[in-house]
């Protein structure tokens, strides 16, 4: 998943169970597929994610893995901090755009060429 900055998550992320929730949601995941994966229930979840109770040191770094932040981002909010998946319609976007830029650096490559050439060929003229 891509990351950025941290930045003011409009109060969603002031908290270890918000900040769960936040790049949880980031992942695209439900709680119950979480749970799933980390091998636990998902009340144990809803209880993290509501502040009722705090995963142990060992799950903290196991739920930051599956989650793709740092266990230091999760416990304090301080780093870097997931941003939401891209949509289908993004990625074609982006997809599009390093098709267009690598055909205008493939272009500008073959100018640099011929400028090199006639480049030569003058100082060539001259000696």
């Amino acid at each position: 998943m891509f990351l950025t900055e941290d930045k003011d998550h409009s109060g969603s992320a002031d908290t270890l169970g918000g900040r769960i929730v936040y790049a949880r949601e980031a992942q695209e995941l439900t709680t119950s597929q979480l749970a799933r994966r980390l091998g636990i229930k998902t009340e144990t979840l809803h209880d993290w994610e509501t502040d009722r109770s705090e995963p142990r040191s060992n799950r903290l770094l196991t739920l930051a893995g599956v989650l793709n932040v740092s266990p230091t981002w999760l416990l304090t909010g301080a780093g870097e901090a997931p941003i939401d998946a891209l949509t289908e319609t993004e990625m074609m976007h982006i997809r599009d755009s390093i098709v267009r830029m690598r055909e205008q650096v493939m272009t500008v490559a073959d100018e640099l060429e011929q400028l090199q050439k006639r480049l030569d060929s003058y100082e060539s003229y001259r000696d």
